[in-house]
């Protein structure tokens, strides 16, 4: 009896003993993960290549983690009836927080090595740490719940980590996608109770060409790597006295010299070049919104300006009366063969036959050439928009390009024309948008097109025909 009693005795000094190191060891490895942000600080200067190599496995990493954790309650609740998926949940409770320590380094090595910072950047990082640690105290706790005591205290820790794994998700997908991920398109009721739904503008500025138009470019190319939510090098494009105030490079806009401002000289690289921007695989500036900043650079650069020469005005801006083009449906069969053997395709401005149909050769832009726009010309009466980009077509497509009578878009630009032949574009009076930016096309070539009073938006960008200067232009035409 007394050999009995000293064995239950050693059995429970044992366990309290075990209890305590399991409690000093979470709270010692709790003390360094709050440690590491101190120890490595997000300074806003890239470090070593490799950091950002083993970096980038974060995002991918990240998924795995997250959905173990929310797997785990469903496991704990079904484990009351089956004893076997109790065991399991505490196989991938383990999991997950191992999964999670991975994920954290890699995401810290992420925003070291590549020099990022900013405020949703430290929250998303305080709140892995937080979630980390969270887990630790879920895994210490969980054996005694097992047991039957503390019997609320690891489904809440469990409970708040989910949260916490809602708020620090919230802030990754605002650094992939952008400020307010979640909030962006919540109910106006909902959006009281989130006062960071509503972003901040340049209010003294509104109804400015920069607000209007060059802002907008910004916010929709940039801003997810230069704004509130990451500071890459130092450089937030958000608002105009940030955008002007510079980065680490020092200043990005040389007012009335688009040549020697930094950001416009980024945004024109090749793809190919590691300075290009936008980085990281985002959407590049289009021809028209290079064009669009170039000129409001060579303009000064001004927040107030309510009109630029180069950039268009609402009024200039103003649709014309869209006119019926027919209805395609019978030529079904005959498009969808054309798109077979093609690889350019026809597609539907809308439900609507009348409507017309665009011409899309992006999936085959380097081998589409003037015969084969050609093969195209039975189609010609309802393609409104035709979209010939960076394809192989030369001055020889405007023969075809003449017959498409209700063409009102057509995009040329990074091809070979040069323009010789622009006249043959006289008859088409439904035109407003001509796009030859990157082409060879000059001055003089442009004549012909005088006579297109519909033609009003004409982009030149990086052409010889490109103005040297601003001047003001009295023509409702928007020449960029």
């Amino acid at each position: 009896m007394i050999a009995a009693h000293k064995l239950s005795a050693a059995i429970r000094s044992l366990r309290i003993r075990t209890v305590t190191a399991q409690w000093l060891c979470t709270l010692g490895l709790s003390a360094m993960l709050v440690m590491l942000p101190f120890a490595v600080r997000l300074n806003g200067r890239p470090h070593a290549d490799w950091l950002q190599f083993l970096g980038r496995f974060h995002p991918l990493l990240v998924h795995l983690p997250i959905g173990m954790l929310v797997l785990l309650p469903c496991l704990e609740l079904a484990g009351t009836t089956r004893p076997g998926l109790r065991e399991g949940a505490g196989f991938v409770l383990h999991l997950t927080l191992a999964a999670g320590a991975i994920t954290l380094v890699l995401g810290i090595s992420l925003a070291y090595g590549s020099g990022v910072m900013g405020a949703t950047v430290t929250r998303h990082m305080w709140g892995g740490i937080a979630l980390l640690i969270e887990l630790l105290m879920c895994v210490t706790v969980r054996p005694a719940w097992i047991s039957g005591q503390l019997q609320r205290v690891y489904p809440a820790l469990l409970t708040v980590s989910l949260l916490t794994l809602t708020w620090t998700a919230h802030q990754g997908g605002s650094l992939t996608h952008g400020g307010g991920y979640l909030t962006l398109y919540m109910p106006g009721a909902l959006k009281g109770f989130f006062p960071s739904a509503s972003a901040a503008s340049d209010a003294a500025y509104v109804g400015s060409v920069y607000t209007r138009y060059i802002h907008p470019i910004f916010d929709a190319k940039c801003v997810a790597c230069h704004g509130a939510s990451k500071e890459q090098a130092g450089l937030r494009l958000d608002f105009y006295e940030l955008l002007m105030k510079g980065g680490r490079d020092g200043a990005v806009i040389a007012p009335r010299s688009p040549d020697r401002s930094l950001l416009l000289q980024r945004v024109t690289l090749s793809p190919s070049d590691r300075h290009f921007m936008p980085a990281e695989g985002r959407a590049p500036l289009t021809a028209d919104e290079i064009a669009a900043l170039r000129s409001w650079i060579l303009a000064g650069a001004s927040p107030t300006a309510t009109s630029i020469p180069g950039i268009a005005t609402a009024a200039e801006n103003a649709d014309l009366p869209l006119q019926s083009v027919g209805d395609y449906s019978y030529l079904m069969n005959e498009i969808r063969q054309m798109q077979e053997s093609q690889g350019a395709k026809l597609v539907a401005v809308s439900a609507k036959p009348s409507d017309g149909l665009i011409l899309r050769t992006i999936d085959v832009a380097s081998k589409f050439d003037d015969a084969q726009l050609a093969r195209f010309q039975r189609f010609a009466p309802f393609i409104v928009e035709a979209e010939l980009g960076r394809t192989a077509v030369s001055d020889e497509c405007f023969d075809t390009l003449s017959k498409f009578t209700n063409l009102r878009a057509l995009h040329l630009e990074g091809t070979a024309v040069t323009g010789r032949a622009l006249a043959k574009l006289s008859s088409l009076s439904q035109l407003t948008y001509l796009n030859l930016s990157g082409t060879k096309v000059t001055s003089g070539a442009l004549a012909p097109l005088n006579g297109m009073p519909n033609l009003r938006h004409i982009y030149l960008f990086d052409t010889p025909a490109e103005p040297a200067s601003v001047a003001t232009n009295s023509t409702p035409r928007s020449t960029q």
